[in-house]
């Protein structure tokens, strides 16, 4: 059983993904999209989203961590994801299921799933620059508006010479509302030779146990679940119980002093604040703590809140 750390854009920068993995569980992190239009970016984009390259392109625990590019131009696309493994990127993968407004505005993530030859196009294109033994992968949804080219998009993926692919069990149009199609993975794995990780709604052990059944995929994508139980990657291999509240909130203190490659996390305070969103799922508790942060703008502040609400 593999478990990969989802890319979530504006939430698992690799500050997040150095505390997730140091929690463990987890094979391997994907980063957020580099967003490429039509031209050769520079190597400080890619050391920006994926400062990992310092370090032999893992996490400080030793997690390799993959670079994703986003866009809709093969040529460009292929051009990127050579600066990508020459920088160090053990492969590239490819956003095929952001369903941001802004995103698919611009013709990128999911709003590509319409047009299957281009996303045959982009796959061939980036295979064809990123040397053989490193892996091409993908992320799709089921479709945009519906389930319709689901299928023939998933067999475009693979004829184009991917190497895996990744599907979060929805449509563009169902966003994240439950529930996550995972039959629907089924019959994708029935037609392509593709590894398939399924990919949403997996929250606890139990999802993933019935996610796994329904999909028949041995190995998981997880991301907004991970925000909610930081240490849902153990959690669902059977290692650990959830995380209790005390450790937690010890974790999000620690989170405050976390620096690698450099950088100290300046965006603490709203970051804090931005995942109690996920984790009341989970904790009651984080309810309260969003209440007593909510106008707190100093890390020392939310750090001396986080010790009273833990009795650390």
């Amino acid at each position: 059983m593999r478990v990969y750390l989802a890319p979530m854009e504006g939430v698992v920068d690799h500050l997040m993904r150095d505390m997730l993995t140091r929690v463990g569980g987890f094979d391997l992190c994907v980063t957020e999209f580099v967003r490429v239009v039509d031209q050769k970016l520079p190597h400080k984009t890619f050391y920006r989203l994926c400062p990992e390259l310092h370090n032999d392109c893992k996490t400080p625990s030793g997690v390799p961590v993959k670079i994703q590019l986003l866009g809709q131009h093969p040529e460009w696309l292929a051009e990127n994801a050579m600066t990508a493994v020459e920088l160090g990127s053990p492969g590239v993968d490819l956003n095929f299921g952001c369903p941001a407004k802004t995103v698919n505005k611009s013709k990128g993530g999911a709003v590509l799933l319409q047009y299957t030859q281009q996303l045959h196009d982009i796959v061939y294109a980036v295979r064809q620059a990123v040397p053989a033994h490193l892996p091409v992968t993908a992320k799709i949804r089921l479709g945009y508006e519906d389930k319709s080219l689901a299928i023939d998009n998933a067999v475009a993926i693979d004829e184009a010479g991917a190497s895996e692919l990744v599907v979060h069990a929805r449509t563009k149009t169902e966003g994240y509302r439950p529930p996550a199609y995972w039959d629907w993975i089924k019959k994708i794995k029935a037609v392509t030779r593709l590894p398939v990780i399924a990919n949403g709604e997996i929250w606890n052990h139990d999802d993933a146990v019935r996610c796994m059944q329904a999909s028949g995929c041995d190995d998981l994508m997880i991301g907004r679940g991970a925000l909610a139980m930081p240490n849902l990657a153990r959690h669902i291999r059977g290692e650990e119980a959830p995380m209790a509240w005390q450790d937690l909130s010890q974790l999000l203190i620690d989170y405050s002093g976390y620096e690698i490659f450099g950088d100290k996390g300046r965006y603490y305070p709203n970051r804090i604040k931005q995942w109690c969103g996920y984790l009341k799922r989970q904790y009651p508790q984080a309810e309260t703590l969003f209440s007593n942060i909510r106008r707190l703008q100093k890390a020392d502040e939310i750090v001396n809140v986080l010790r009273q609400s833990a009795h650390l």
